[in-house]
């Protein structure tokens, strides 16, 4: 069943963007849940604790050290990922973004999403620290190429040119974030933005929940959308315990009738 929406706190919400001049979208896997992608781990998530066929967390087995040891494993599951994600559609939560970025700038996305969905809505000032599925280098030579997808490609996949092992440019548990994404989260916080939203992310690493607990100290306003629980919902401004594409949208459709008065 749909949570009733609080008309009130969105009006609100909806106030507080209406008069930001730079906000900041924290967005997690909850947030592409309404464009048919599982979470991984929370409500409906994909593995949610179980352990995978060959009996290693999921965790373990999307680690780096897998990979260096083996590979097939890894790769096994990066495959079963990019199958949930194959075909999928920005959703209203992603457009609404996208919309406010277009319509007056000053909104950067940090996202640890890997599927695309934010950069084909139509984000442009856009974070993507964990990487994505849709850039492949070369282990050996560092040829890199994008594809659409995984569809026809062996697994793992071999480098065109030397014949070495390919991987996607996504950061697997126990490596390194990417320098270029740090340091613009560094500066979009060190920066300042006047709205800070949490969006579909249990906020368990420190680098997301970070920004959020910045914002509480320099008395910004933050945003949590989130129908379950995270490490921040007790400590935001705001808490929609909705899902994200029901609750931008109904955020947009007050920004949009405010334009026309």
């Amino acid at each position: 069943m749909t949570a009733a929406p609080d008309e009130r706190l969105l009006d609100e919400i909806a106030a507080l963007c209406a008069g930001a001049r730079s906000m900041l979208f924290i967005t997690g896997a909850g947030i592409s849940a309404d464009s048919g992608l599982p979470t991984y781990r929370g409500i409906g998530g994909l593995y949610n604790g179980n352990a995978t066929d060959e009996g290693y967390a999921i965790e373990e087995a999307l680690s780096g050290e897998m990979m260096a040891s083996r590979p097939e494993i890894t790769w096994k599951y990066l495959a079963q990922i990019e199958a949930n994600c194959r075909g999928a559609q920005p959703n209203a939560a992603h457009a609404a973004i996208a919309w406010l970025e277009q319509r007056n700038g000053g909104v950067t996305v940090l996202t640890q999403n890997i599927d695309g969905l934010h950069r084909a809505a139509g984000s442009r000032d856009l974070i993507e620290i964990h990487g994505t599925l849709h850039r492949l280098s070369c282990t050996a030579c560092g040829l890199r190429r994008a594809v659409r997808d995984y569809g026809g490609m062996a697994m793992p996949p071999a480098c065109a040119d030397c014949g070495a092992m390919l991987r996607p440019d996504v950061v697997l548990f126990g490596e390194a974030l990417p320098l270029a994404a740090v340091q613009r989260l560094i500066a979009t916080i060190e920066r300042g933005v006047d709205l800070v939203f949490s969006i579909g992310t249990t906020s368990v690493f420190p680098y997301i929940a970070e920004p959020v607990v910045d914002a509480l100290r320099r008395g910004v306003p933050t945003v949590e959308i989130n129908p379950g629980e995270s490490r921040v919902s007790d400590y935001v401004d705001y808490r929609l315990r909705l899902g994200a594409a029901q609750a931008m949208a109904a955020l947009r459709r007050r920004l949009e009738a405010a334009l026309t008065h």
